[in-house]
């Protein structure tokens, strides 16, 4: 039995890195879905018009492209990172619960904390095949990893999954996320300090 109240130091890295991964992808995605499928092609961006970071390309594309491609990449980045983090999980155990916890909040917090590890793989996961299945294929930062198949329908059907999991992953974000300011700002009590590396 784990007696530590912290989580190990990869552990906290790899759940910022994710984090803020996910956290840009959300954006990525929400961003990147309305714009035109035709646009003047640029070898250049400045990412999501923020005027603080300009990406070079060493070949011309669309707005598009640009950012679905980027989206792939960041992706497959975070996928790896989360394979990682799920090994790590299976082969440390997590510190417990504080015993200030209430029955049904440990209860509440286990259920919410494997549904965050399903709908994290599942996500990267379904895109992947998503991509898969288009005529374009997975590229990873410009490198051809894998080649389109080009089946319409199994990738629509992912695209359904890809975006309905997207939803409930998000609402279940928000829900942690408000879980971890009511532990500071109501409970006061250390739960936050367990995934600090203070």
């Amino acid at each position: 039995m784990n007696h530590s109240t912290r989580y190990t130091r990869t552990a906290i890295i790899l759940h910022w890195l994710i984090a803020i991964g996910l956290i840009f992808m959300f954006a990525l995605g929400w961003f990147m879905t309305d714009l035109p499928r035709e646009g003047a092609k640029s070898s250049s961006y400045d990412l999501f018009d923020l005027g603080i970071y300009t990406w070079q390309l060493a070949e011309e594309v669309t707005p598009r492209t640009f950012y679905f491609n980027l989206h792939k990449s960041v992706g497959i980045t975070l996928l790896a990172l989360i394979a990682f983090r799920v090994l790590w999980r299976f082969t440390h155990r997590p510190p417990a619960l504080p015993a200030s916890l209430a029955a049904w909040e440990k209860r509440l917090a286990e259920l919410a904390h494997k549904l965050l590890y399903v709908l994290m793989v599942v996500m990267p996961v379904s895109g992947l095949i998503m991509g898969l299945y288009s005529k374009y294929g997975v590229k990873w930062f410009g490198i051809d990893i894998l080649p389109g198949l080009d089946d319409k329908g199994i990738r629509e059907t992912f695209l359904t999954v890809h975006e309905w999991v997207g939803v409930i992953f998000a609402l279940l974000i928000i829900l942690h996320i408000a879980g971890a300011f009511k532990h500071k700002l109501i409970d006061k009590d250390e739960t936050l300090k367990r995934m600090s590396l203070r």
